[in-house]
């Protein structure tokens, strides 16, 4: 068992009952009737990690909930990254943001115009598309090979025709990647910042769940590699220790795009959350030993889910992802009639993201959270089973 920050042994997947977690008041939890066992939007049914409950009782006990200010924040996640992957950065060519997808769309305001492409590597996050065309942006689909892995032959192509069509365009890198729990290589990366040099195609890059990369895996930040100069990326905590709800990210810029980062607006800046850098910081900096317990409990989940599928429902394919907690099911073997998530709902009680909703290569699948208890992954999967029996 982990010690987290050298205190009392904690397992943070294994800390909570479904009675505990049923009084919760988050989307996750209150989305469908309590029949149903929600493992589908990016929550954790973890406790709060010990020091960012202090942080944040201190803080209130203060009553320091005013506006956010100041570069602590990321200061913090600059000393986590070189901690954990070797990767410095300065402070000075960052900026404080309310939230990651937020943050993107004011990057691509900076980036390209109104009708300019942005290529996304699909199936993709779902809310990728819809900000993208919110934004009065194109998105242009390179889709993942067979293997979940960039097709660099279909990220050149997309990379080529939208700089033919428009002399503008970007790239929105999601890495790792959501929903596969792809990790990308350190040779993936620097053939796609080969081609962005080439075909003129600006980087941005969503390393929301960097910190979720599982043992024996490897984490390559963007702006690590060489040429990377003119990409941009952004960062946060809130993934890798449950703080959707106190939100806040830090957008990087790479030493030849600091200037397009000056050009986001001031005001883009007000919407972060006191309470949520206060809480990310203490994260970073004390909340360490959470994580890598968290990273082991992730791990026995993602061995389970392999082992309950090969016993229960062998004809759905799965990868164990290398990181995220999501686990990307292909359930096309199954010949349903209708989308499995909606027969699992429907008939399991068990609530999953709909792989269509991703984009193209989504059809036929669904995505599952597995940053849940053993005992309710081994109950979503036995009623997944109950589901797909005849009538």
């Amino acid at each position: 068992m982990s010690l987290v920050d050298g205190a009392t042994p904690v397992r943070p997947l294994r800390a909570l009952r479904l009675e505990e977690l049923r009084e919760r008041t988050s989307i996750k939890w209150r989305a469908f009737p309590d029949d149903v066992l929600p493992l589908w939007v990016a929550e954790m049914d973890a406790p709060l990690a010990e020091p960012v409950r202090a942080a944040l009782q201190a803080a209130l006990e203060r009553g320091d909930t005013g506006y956010s200010a100041g570069t602590g924040y990321a200061e913090a996640y600059a000393d986590f990254a070189r901690d954990r992957w070797g990767w410095c950065f300065d402070a000075d060519a960052s900026m404080s943001l309310p939230d990651v997808m937020l943050g993107i769309v004011e990057l691509l305001k900076v980036l390209t115009g109104p009708g300019d492409p942005v290529i996304v590597n699909s199936p993709v996050y779902p809310p990728f598309y819809d900000f993208i065309e919110h934004l009065d942006r194109r998105v242009v689909e390179a889709p993942l090979g067979a293997d979940h892995r960039i097709d660099l032959v279909e990220l050149e192509d997309a990379f080529r025709a939208s700089r033919l069509r428009t002399g503008r365009a970007a790239y929105l890198l999601c890495s790792p990647h959501n929903p596969t729990g792809t990790v990308h290589t350190r040779e993936e990366l620097t053939a796609v910042i080969a081609l962005a040099e080439e075909y003129g195609v600006r980087v941005v890059v969503d390393e929301i769940h960097a910190p979720l990369v599982h043992l024996g895996e490897r984490f390559h930040p963007f702006l690590s590699l060489p040429g990377s100069g003119r990409a941009l990326v952004l960062v946060s905590a809130s993934k890798a220790w449950n703080l959707a709800g106190l939100k806040s990210a830090v957008a990087v810029a790479g030493p030849d795009a600091v200037c397009d980062l000056r050009r986001v607006p001031e005001e883009a800046t007000h919407g972060a959350s006191h309470l949520g850098a206060i809480a990310h910081t203490a994260a970073l900096r004390e909340g360490r030993g959470w994580l890598d317990a968290l990273l082991v409990d992730l791990d026995e989940n993602r061995r389970l889910l392999a082992d309950l599928l090969a016993e229960r429902l062998p004809e759905i394919g799965y990868r164990p992802p290398q990181g995220t907690y999501l686990a990307w099911l292909d359930c096309r073997r199954l010949e349903l009639d209708a989308d499995p998530a909606e027969v699992f709902l429907e008939r399991g009680r068990v609530a999953l993201n709909s792989g269509p909703t991703f984009g193209t290569g989504g059809f036929g699948h669904v995505r599952l959270n597995l940053a849940t208890t053993p005992e309710i992954l081994t109950e979503a999967v036995s009623r997944m089973a109950t589901a797909l029996q005849p009538r």
